[in-house]
């Protein structure tokens, strides 16, 4: 289902996919710095996640600055809260790369204003620690004030996310979180030998067992 989600003055473009089956959570996807919601890593998530019952809504924002991307993830956010087709208990923020740190930092915000009851944990794939051989700068000030349940999914290879810069911001981090490596994978998720279909597979399995595991926990 096409949508147009109201922005300022402009429209976010956005994608609708809906499960067929009744559904109580759902998952929020954007892209990273290139690319637009058709990115193929998030058509084969939300194909992935709809076909197990989990809505998911992708949308697209062209702009490299980060704090224009998280306004305009806030915005689709209020978007689905307030949505009567969708009657949703709860939220999982998800990007890719530079999506993902947008999703970070509107999770800091909402939480800061005491408004995060309905997000429910953040997915990061491909989180952009630093910038390729930058590794003095990181990009882990929102990370460390999250505290609903985070997966990164990245690649051991990633170019702009150091495997063991990573493990270290985890370690810090107060949210319950978990890191799924892609062995030998780069920031584009490929890996030498090995098919996209088979590299999704394994992020999308890896993504709807950590949903699962979250939304069960919650209902407890």
């Amino acid at each position: 289902v096409k949508v147009k989600i109201p922005f300022g003055n402009k429209y976010l473009d956005a994608i609708f996919s809906v499960p067929a089956k009744t559904l109580t959570h759902g998952v929020i996807l954007t892209h990273g710095a290139g690319g637009d919601m058709n990115f193929p890593q998030l058509v084969s998530l939300a194909a992935y996640l709809a076909s197990r019952g989990v809505l998911c809504l992708r949308f697209t924002c062209k702009g490299l600055n980060v704090a224009y991307r998280a306004r305009a993830y806030k915005t689709v956010v209020e978007y689905l809260k307030l949505s009567d087709n969708y009657k949703l208990s709860g939220v999982f923020l998800a990007g890719r790369s530079m999506g993902s740190r947008a999703a970070a930092s509107v999770i800091r915000q909402l939480s800061r204003d005491g408004d995060d009851d309905f997000i429910q944990g953040l997915v990061c794939l491909s989180y952009p620690l630093h910038r390729p051989k930058l590794q003095s700068k990181l990009r882990d000030e929102d990370l460390l004030f999250i505290r609903c349940p985070v997966l990164f999914v990245s690649g051991s290879a990633d170019e702009m996310c150091e495997k063991q810069l990573l493990e270290d911001v985890v370690s810090k981090m107060k949210a319950p979180k978990k890191i799924h490596w892609i062995d030998k994978a780069n920031h584009g998720m490929a890996v030498k030998g090995r098919t996209t279909d088979d590299i999704m597979e394994e992020i999308n399995t890896q993504v709807f067992s950590w949903l699962t595991e979250n939304i069960e926990l919650e209902h407890k």
